[in-house]
């Protein structure tokens, strides 16, 4: 038991902190999703492309959605990471594209907006 408490309080005292594993927050998600919605969605004449199976999907793959040539040129996978940078800066992570948004400062409000977002299919 002591080597036990010992071994947490190191942990602990290095950093590792156990509350910093956190699940997001998904009605949270869907609340901010809300905002996105307004060009994000599935009708034809939509701004932005439908984010539904966003999570996984190659950038500019939506064949129903005419990306920038910035988008197009992207060749990434939209992986929770890409999200979370693209949503924190997106002029930064894909230079040059049309979506008139200057990003997410809270990684809070980034990680339940992403975790909503793997949900839709």
């Amino acid at each position: 038991m002591r080597l036990s408490l010992l071994a947490l309080g190191t942990l602990l005292a290095s950093g590792f902190a156990l509350s910093t594993v956190q699940a997001a927050d998904l009605a949270h998600g869907a609340q901010l999703f809300q905002a996105c919605a307004a060009c994000h969605n599935d009708r034809p004449d939509s701004t932005g492309p439908s984010l539904k199976g966003i999570v996984g999907r190659k950038a500019a793959a939506d064949d129903n959605f005419r990306y920038s040539p910035a988008m197009q040129r992207a060749g990434f996978e939209w992986t929770p990471a890409n999200l979370k940078d693209y949503l924190h800066d997106p002029q930064a992570k894909v230079k040059g594209n049309r979506m008139p948004f200057s990003g997410m400062a809270s990684d809070a409000d980034i990680d339940d907006l992403i975790a909503y977002l793997a949900t839709l299919k």
